[in-house]
């Protein structure tokens, strides 16, 4: 066939012959996977049969072996698609690993897919997992993929929850356990004495946590040891979530800006081991906070840093609405010198709603309005 069209189309300009060549490469696939001569064969490919866009089909095609037929794409294809798999899901796993489109589908794919449906995993949990961890694919179904499973189970305790996790940020399971992960637990509870218990709490809420690299999870260790946290303290590990998220540059740009407040890094330290999670704000928001307690409700920067809650909380969502219950109160002469202010704006809904809305709903309706 390929002699008989060379000789047909012998007299046709190099650009004419190239897309007489594409053009039966299409179609040939179509039929049923033959040969594909043109090196750009694959990208018309991967655009017609997983909606890629050009110029994602051209940086998948480079990182293909070089195919001669479409049948095993194909058969790789129809196999992801039969198990729930296309679309969007479909295109970053083979985006992941174009090679997988020269797999063999009974030998290399079909007997990872009986696996995670034998550990209990049902086809969405499948899709799921595949959508956030392609990687998945890549593993020895038995030597890789099972071991980690089953030791990755154990450390979340459950399936249930190591399911969660997977579905919502599956790169830890990647980690290597011998070298990463024993070794962050180890150190954990043998130099920083921290319970087990906890370091398994710790691994169900953060695994991205344990999974980082030991020296990092040791420099971490000394900025909480800086910021005058005992080990033995239940607050030390909380630190060390904080601190995870929570670069140097960021901490010193806080420093800084509790200093225009008159703070010193001594009572922002005090703030911290008090209630952490504020330093994750970035710096504009943190700024707007205080400037927005200090200056217009008028608590001294002082008193913020030894009761440092409301810096965790919504602006919008809670400190302003609170604000104006209180500006409210005080315009009615129902506002008590006694009220401390970080427990009246940290204080749960429905205790505020106790204590400070419902027994004057009738004469202040008002007061549901702002809130």
């Amino acid at each position: 066939m390929l002699h008989s069209l060379v000789r047909r189309h012998a007299l046709l300009p190099p650009m004419q012959l190239c897309r007489v060549f594409l053009c039966t490469g299409t179609s040939a696939s179509s039929a049923g996977g033959t040969a594909s001569p043109d090196p750009h064969f694959m990208v018309e490919y991967l655009v017609d049969t997983c909606g890629f866009s050009a110029d994602g089909a051209s940086k998948a095609s480079k990182l293909l072996p070089r195919i001669q037929s479409t049948e095993k794409a194909d058969a790789v294809l129809g196999f992801f698609r039969s198990q729930g798999i296309d679309g969007a899901n479909l295109r970053r796993i083979i985006a992941w690993k174009p090679a997988l489109l020269g797999w063999d589908v009974e030998t290399n794919l079909a007997p990872k897919f009986k696996l995670l449906r034998e550990m209990g995993l049902s086809e969405s949990d499948i899709i799921s997992v595949l959508r956030v961890h392609p990687i998945v694919i890549g593993y020895n179904s038995q030597t890789t993929l099972l071991r980690r499973f089953k030791i990755w189970e154990s450390l979340f305790g459950s399936k249930e929850i190591l399911l969660k996790n997977l579905r919502s940020s599956g790169w830890f399971f990647s980690s290597n356990i011998e070298n990463v992960v024993h070794p962050n637990m180890n150190f954990l509870r043998d130099e920083c004495g921290i319970p087990e218990d906890r370091i398994s709490l710790a691994i169900q809420k953060h695994p991205s946590f344990i999974s980082q690299n030991p020296y990092a999870l040791r420099a971490l260790v000394d900025r909480a040891d800086g910021i005058g946290i005992p080990r033995e303290s239940g607050m030390f590990l909380w630190i060390l979530f904080v601190l995870h998220g929570v670069s140097k540059e960021k901490f010193e740009a806080h420093v800084k800006l509790m200093n225009k407040f008159g703070l010193s890094k001594s009572d922002l330290l005090t703030a911290v081991k008090k209630h952490p999670t504020f330093l994750r704000l970035s710096t504009e928001l943190l700024q707007g906070k205080m400037e927005f307690l200090v200056k217009d409700v008028g608590i001294a920067p002082l008193d913020i840093a030894y009761h440092p809650k409301p810096l965790g909380l919504s602006l919008e969502k809670r400190l302003i609405p609170r604000f104006r219950v209180m500006e409210i109160l005080k315009s009615e002469g129902l506002w008590k010198s006694t009220n401390k202010l970080h427990i009246f704006f940290s204080s749960s809904g429905p205790n505020f709603l106790q204590k400070y809305v419902l027994p004057y709903k009738d004469k202040l309706p008002k007061l549901l309005e702002v809130m």
